[in-house]
């Protein structure tokens, strides 16, 4: 019988049984992986250099972005290493390092929708107080929150988790290091503070939740006394990419933890967990590059400058 003082290290669960089939899922990770970064590296840098993006918006898409990038970051590249060079390893405290970034940024990632639902509200019900309600300091503050909100949560859930005596094996059925997959490896009863911390944790996510589903309540209610077409228009296509976005990435994380366990299996909690670590990281960037004209604009304009330099 293992403990948690006695384990080194953990082994992650395997893409796939045989050597062809782990370097397709390697190159196939690789690309999607790669797709990110350049996707929220343009949008980041964009933001960043065009000074007439240096709004409150923005500046959340900014902190968005790098919440993403960081985010399939700590996942993808060591399940890539792992098919790559056909291992399951994962040290104890790279496993320990995982669960704590991923709590971390998932949380924050979380906040910071919420902060992206209270900037349109703001914006189209309230467009007379925007300056004062989001000014620099506001915005700042804000995103420091959500960040600030992210440690502490990661802090809570990772020192809970780690804490507990193992002796059910080190095997975690996942292809990264989930906090669920590793109670399960507990023989105390203890796990259930952890549980408890979750279920806290639950009615903090449902409560932003109940904010965001007002905030829009509000927002489509003004939009729809608008009287002009142009102008109902322009606040849509300003909703709806950050709707979008805050549908993909609530879909998929309550799916994966709210999902019957009749239906659980390894091969669908991998499929499952693919869906929220990958999906919305990756598909995040299109999804505001393709309905936000200043976005495109900034780029067109980045793209050209740097080629003229280069002629």
């Amino acid at each position: 019988m293992a403990n948690s003082s006695s384990i080194s290290e953990f082994l992650l669960l395997a893409l796939a049984d045989t050597r062809q089939l782990q370097l397709l899922h390697f190159w196939l990770l690789l690309g999607i992986y790669l797709a990110a970064l350049l996707g929220n590296g343009l949008i980041s840098t964009a933001v960043a250099c065009d000074h007439r993006l240096h709004t409150p918006m923005y500046f959340f898409l900014l902190n968005l972005a790098l919440l993403d990038l960081a985010c399939i970051s700590t996942t993808l590249p060591k399940a890539m290493a792992n098919a790559l060079w056909h291992t399951r390893h994962i040290s104890y405290a790279g496993c320990a390092a995982q669960v704590f970034l991923f709590a971390f940024l998932i949380s924050a990632e979380y906040s910071l929708l919420t902060i992206m639902s209270y900037d349109r509200y703001v914006a189209i019900c309230k467009p007379l107080h925007y300056g004062t309600l989001l000014g620099s300091r506001a915005c700042a503050t804000m995103a420091a929150a959500a960040w600030g909100t992210g440690v502490l949560t990661s802090v809570l859930h990772t020192a809970n988790t780690f804490s507990l005596p193992l002796c059910q094996g080190n095997a975690v059925d996942q292809f990264f290091c989930e906090i669920p997959q590793i109670l399960k490896l507990s023989c105390s009863q203890s796990y259930l503070r952890e549980v408890g911390l979750i279920f806290f944790s639950v009615l903090v996510l449902f409560g932003c939740f109940v904010f965001i589903f007002f905030s829009y309540v509000q927002i489509f209610r003004a939009v729809l006394r608008m009287p002009s077409e142009q102008g109902r228009h322009k606040a849509f296509s300003t909703c709806l990419p950050h709707l979008a976005v805050l549908s993909l990435f609530l879909s998929t994380v309550v799916f994966a933890h709210l999902k019957p366990f009749s239906i659980s299996s390894p091969s669908l909690d991998l499929v499952v967990s693919f869906l929220y670590t990958v999906v919305p990281p990756t598909l995040n960037p299109i999804i505001y590059s393709m309905r936000n004209k200043d976005i495109r604009h900034a780029l067109s304009e980045m793209f050209q400058y740097t080629l003229f330099q280069h002629q």
